[in-house]
């Protein structure tokens, strides 16, 4: 797999606080990857540092081959990391036509960008009638503009409504699908979890993960069971050693995989065992209960 950004052992240090510490991972082509963390984790300062906008304090990265100079290579780069910044006289058309030639790039895909962004009906409308999705999705088209390799973004469902999220979850999604590799950041787990497919966990600048979402914890899930009488399932249960920890709640018991098991299973062994069951329910950890089983120790 083609690599698109490497980063080595990247540290920042503003005087005593340390907003980034011995950070290595790897952006391959075609994912879309989360960075994720709390506000405070060391997102922004780390896109700051690979997009040339924050000076490192060691450490390195390096764009695609690692052979061209990082202003050559972030030419094939998209990237908001801050709020969408237009002139609000002028309209969509107009912006990206300005942007085109800051960019030097022929204009003639101004409007398929709009078009991939749900704007092109707007285009002749100015920026300042534009509401905050708007503005957003009219970024998201200004940095396609290049056709980049890889579009980065920084929280870029910030401060909008239940449907300007969707809006742009569903672009990035369209952008993705269509093979441009996503770096995204966000605090936001659900978000990760419905748009990317490899995610870096960060905590006050350390890496607690670095992997595919689906593959973190390699989780095999959990069973909820209830029966006649919950003594003797729990003993049988934490006996087995096809099972983690063993919770009681008000005689819903919660049993964790240690290893795949299916319900049908369970229950076949369970009866053989004279445990009959009035409830029987296999749950996966949802991302959330994943990430804070990792981050509870750290």
């Amino acid at each position: 797999m083609e690599n698109i950004l490497t980063v080595t052992h990247l540290t920042k240090k503003f005087g005593p606080l340390v907003a980034v510490s011995d950070l290595s991972f790897t952006i391959e082509k075609g994912n879309v990857y989360g960075l994720l963390g709390p506000n405070g984790s060391g997102k922004s300062t780390t896109l700051g540092i690979v997009l040339n906008v924050v000076n490192r304090t060691a450490g390195n990265f390096a764009w695609f081959d690692g052979n061209s100079s990082t202003h050559e290579a972030l030419k094939k780069v998209g990237a908001i990391i801050e709020r969408p910044n237009f002139y609000p006289y002028m309209t969509a058309v107009q912006n990206l036509d300005l942007v085109c030639r800051i960019k030097d790039v022929p204009n003639t895909k101004i409007s398929e960008k709009l078009e991939l962004v749900g704007l092109l009906d707007r285009k002749n409308s100015k920026f300042r009638t534009y509401s905050l999705g708007m503005k957003q999705r009219l970024a998201i088209a200004s940095a396609l503009l290049n056709d980049p390799e890889i579009l980065i973004l920084d929280e870029p469902t910030n401060g909008l409504d239940p449907q300007g999220i969707h809006q742009i979850r569903e672009i990035i999604k369209t952008i993705a699908s269509q093979g441009t590799t996503i770096l995204l950041a966000s605090h936001l787990l659900d978000e990760v979890e419905k748009v990317c497919s490899h995610v870096v966990i960060l905590r006050k600048g350390e890496k607690l993960y670095s992997g595919r979402v689906d593959g973190m914890l390699a989780s095999h899930g959990f069973f909820e069971l209830r029966a006649e009488n919950t003594e003797h399932l729990v003993r049988y249960l934490e006996k087995n050693a096809s099972f983690g920890p063993v919770k009681v709640d008000k005689g819903l018991v919660t049993a964790i995989l240690k290893e795949e098991m299916d319900a049908t299973e369970l229950n076949k062994v369970l009866f053989a065992q004279d445990i009959t069951l009035s409830h029987l329910v296999k749950r996966k950890e949802s991302l959330e209960e994943q990430f804070l089983t990792l981050t509870k120790n750290q």
